[in-house]
């Protein structure tokens, strides 16, 4: 019986994504646990196999293939010692920078330290070795599958990224005996473009740029994504961090968090991702690309097939050269999908979510905003704000810890501009000793909304909520820590420490005195207002803004539709099939 390809997926993976990627020399040491990779790629006829006995003398042959063909070279290996023979080679490719492939083959690595016979650590090599090193283990579930697909791609893109070099797999396997798979399924391969690439085209559709966390952005990205949205017919998806400020923005949280799916949008036909770390769930594309400039593989939604390692200016410059405009749908849609949402909120108690929906529009001109993780940014991310304000938060750790140091730090070097921002109890008396510090200015502004636990994991949207109901409160949600609320904590200590201080417990308050907060003159002092809410009129009004029953364009223009006389008639008509 002929043989084919072993049945090991991860070892199919990685023959897969070696063609898609050009590796077809290939120098085979002999073993055990490289067998069934070794004979999956004698089998294909695409592969040129050389065999070596000694592995150091074939990691130097493939130095020497290397630098005489100028094409990637494998070289494949058992377990035991013979991946330490490699290093002599690789290292000497690691200073040349050549591009060899090291796929070292092993069982499991939980047997590494358990005396196991053949079993040697490979997870920590020399730095002067290999450009990039990835374990490729057993695949047992989606989970694995994904993990390994962007682990090998990283490896063979390494090959070549930044002028190249050594990489390594260490691929763990048995020994098999299973070669019956004719056919490898399809594995997605990720392609990385520098800027002097012929890039790919863009497919015809609807098209998305997703923007993270991002900088302030220069006037002329600026235009140069609008550009590219007037050429492919694109928007920019959005959420407070973004920062993006020209004419295709999309707000995307308040659409993307609905209850009812539809209501998000179709799958967009491209994404193009930019910036850092999100809190944004918009997925629905069938391809991404990301354009960074460290052209690293962060494959965020699962679904990117190509890195485009340059500046964001290059990439959009580029993709518009030698095209023509034309009409923008997608932005119109899904514009007037956010504003029809918008439209129909219906009116909210008094919580983190209407405070936003209140003051968002009335920050003052060139001001800057802070949001904490992750009830605040979620809270303030529903609603627009001032095309001259930026926002931040720390989405890079994503953690509670050193929001308001974040923003005193930014305000201490801006002291002409008025620094907001908005933080969760939990997350103010985590970072509250900041606010002693002497070097703080009067152009400091901070929101405390405090209704005395976690909001977050009251959330109907956080899994726990509803399974744990009230005991959530005990430790997960944490409530009644720092005096419960009290109603003088926060104050003495706020004026003690020379702020100006500000509270309101319900909307006649709120509307008594928030004017004050938001003034455009600079104050003598810093403030600080205490926002007293409860955690009910917060889940409430969460459950309200992301289940909106749409009063809009869109709801006439769907029923309209419906009621035309020739889909009537057809409904009729079904009517009547479905009948008889």
């Amino acid at each position: 019986m002929k043989n084919h390809y072993t049945n090991a997926r991860n070892v199919q993976i990685v023959i897969a994504l070696m063609k898609a990627h050009g590796v077809k020399k290939v120098v085979a040491s002999p073993g055990a646990t490289d067998m069934a990779i070794v004979a999956s790629l004698q089998q294909d006829p695409y592969f040129e196999m050389y065999s070596s006995i000694d592995e150091r003398s074939a990691a130097y042959m493939a130095c020497g293939m290397a630098a005489e063909s100028g094409e990637p070279v494998a070289i494949t290996c058992t377990g035991a010692t013979s991946s330490r023979n490699y290093m002599p080679g690789l290292t000497e490719a690691y200073y040349r920078q050549l591009p060899i492939l090291a796929i070292t083959c092993s069982r499991s690595n939980a047997n590494i330290g358990h005396y196991v016979d053949q079993v040697t650590d490979r997870t920590q090599l020399p730095s002067d070795v290999v450009m990039e090193s990835v374990q490729a283990q057993s695949i047992h579930c989606p989970e694995d599958e994904w993990d390994v697909m962007v682990k090998v791609n990283k490896a063979l893109i390494g090959l070549t990224r930044n002028g190249g070099g050594p990489t390594h797999i260490n691929l763990v396997t048995a020994s098999s005996s299973n070669f019956a798979v004719k056919e490898i399924a399809p594995v997605r391969k990720i392609s990385l473009y520098l800027k002097e690439d012929k890039f790919p085209e863009v497919p015809q559709g609807k098209v998305g740029i997703f923007v993270g966390a991002h900088e302030k952005w220069s006037d002329e990205l600026t235009a140069a994504v609008d550009n590219f949205c007037e050429v492919y017919n694109a928007m920019v998806i959005c959420d407070p961090t973004s920062n993006y400020k020209g004419k295709y923005r999309i707000l995307m949280p308040l659409l993307c968090e609905q209850a009812k799916e539809e209501v998000g949008g179709e799958q967009l036909d491209l994404m193009i991702q930019i910036g850092f770390v999100s809190s944004m769930l918009f997925k629905k594309a069938k391809v991404m690309w990301r354009v960074a400039k460290d052209g690293v593989v962060r494959d965020t939604f699962r679904k990117t097939n190509s890195i485009f390692q340059m500046p964001e200016l290059d990439f959009f410059t580029k993709m518009v050269e030698g095209k023509d405009k034309k009409e923008n749908t997608v932005y119109s849609e899904y514009k007037e999908r956010y504003d029809s949402l918008l439209n129909s909120l219906p009116e909210l108690p008094f919580s983190n979510i209407w405070v936003a929906q209140q003051l968002s529009g009335q920050l003052p001109e060139n001001s800057v905003l802070h949001l904490g993780i992750r009830n605040s940014l979620r809270s303030w991310g529903y609603f627009d704000i001032p095309n001259s304000v930026l926002s931040y938060c720390n989405t890079g750790g994503f953690g509670i810890d050193g929001g308001i140091s974040s923003l005193i730090g930014a305000s201490m070097v801006n002291q002409q501009s008025l620094f907001f921002g908005v933080f969760g109890d939990l997350l103010f008396f985590y970072d509250m000793n900041s606010l002693g510090n002497r070097d703080i200015k009067p152009n400091l502004r901070i929101i405390v909304i405090n209704n005395g636990l976690g909001q977050e994991f009251k959330n109907v949207s956080f899994p726990g909520s509803l399974l744990l109901g009230e005991d959530i409160d005990k430790f997960t949600a944490a409530k009644g820590h720092f005096a419960c609320q009290s109603k003088t904590l926060v104050k003495d200590y706020a004026e003690n420490l020379g702020f100006e201080y500000l509270t309101a417990s319900n909307k006649e308050e709120f509307n008594s005195v928030y004017e004050r907060f938001i003034t455009s003159e600079m104050t003598d002092k810093p403030m600080l207002f205490e926002i007293f809410t409860d955690s009910k009129d917060e889940t409430e009004a969460h459950n309200l803004t992301t289940s909106i029953e749409l009063k809009s364009k869109i709801a006439r223009k769907i029923h309209d539709t419906l009621m035309k006389p020739e889909l009537t008639a057809v409904k009729n008509i079904a009517k009547k099939v479905v009948k008889k």
